[in-house]
Order: C-alpha cells, then sequence, then structure tokens
C-alpha cells in the first residue's frame, strides 16, 4: 500500500473515517530526521496492509501540526476509530512503529 497526503482537506475523510488504523507522520522537506524516516515510513505502509499510512507536511498544513501539539519533527501519530490513542516523537525503528500500531 502507498503512503497518502494528509492536508486540512481530506483529513477527516482519510483517518477520522478510516475502518483502518492510520498513522500519521508529521514532517517537513527541511528536517534530516524526517527524510531518514522516510524509507522507514514506506516500508512500514508496503508491510502492513492492514493499517493506513499517511505524512502531514507541516509547512503546507500547520493547522493541523499546531491541533496535534506538534513541537518536534518527526512526531507519528496513531488513530484508531477516528481517535487519537497514541503518539511518539523523534527517530523510530521500523520495528518500534509496529509495536507502535499493535499495542493499542
Amino acid at each position: 500500500m502507498s503512503v497518502f497526503t494528509v492536508n486540512n482537506t481530506n483529513f477527516a475523510e482519510i483517518v477520522l473515517k478510516s475502518e483502518k488504523p492510520v498513522l500519521l507522520d508529521f514532517w517537513a522537506s527541511w528536517c534530516l530526521p524526517c527524510r531518514m524516516m522516510m524509507p522507514v515510513v514506506e516500508k512500514l505502509a508496503k508491510t502492513h496492509p492492514e493499517i493506513t499510512v499517511c505524512k502531514v507536511n507541516i509547512d503546507e498544513a500547520p493547522e493541523l501540526a499546531q491541533q496535534f501539539q506538534v513541537n518536534v519533527i518527526p512526531t507519528f501519530v496513531l488513530f484508531k476509530n477516528g481517535r487519537l490513542v497514541d503518539s511518539s516523537m523523534g527517530l523510530k525503528s521500523k520495528k518500534t512503529l509496529e509495536r507502535m500500531i499493535q499495542q493499542k
């Protein structure tokens, strides 16, 4: 499965109405750790079709970053059944993100 881009316009449809868990990756193109996470996030999306993986560019959707109090990037936010259930900041391994998805 591919990684979706989420913004203010499609947030409700893709994240809040999803029947699958949704992992949001808050990032920015100028952020080196965010760029380092790109292959990890893409691999996670391909190996876990049971979840929806999305990226939120904080420069293009600052309202979403503010809404979820994203002060550090990358920040990962997990939604299940339209509700925020977990979040984590900084560089993460694929295994750590998988545990985040599976534990809640």
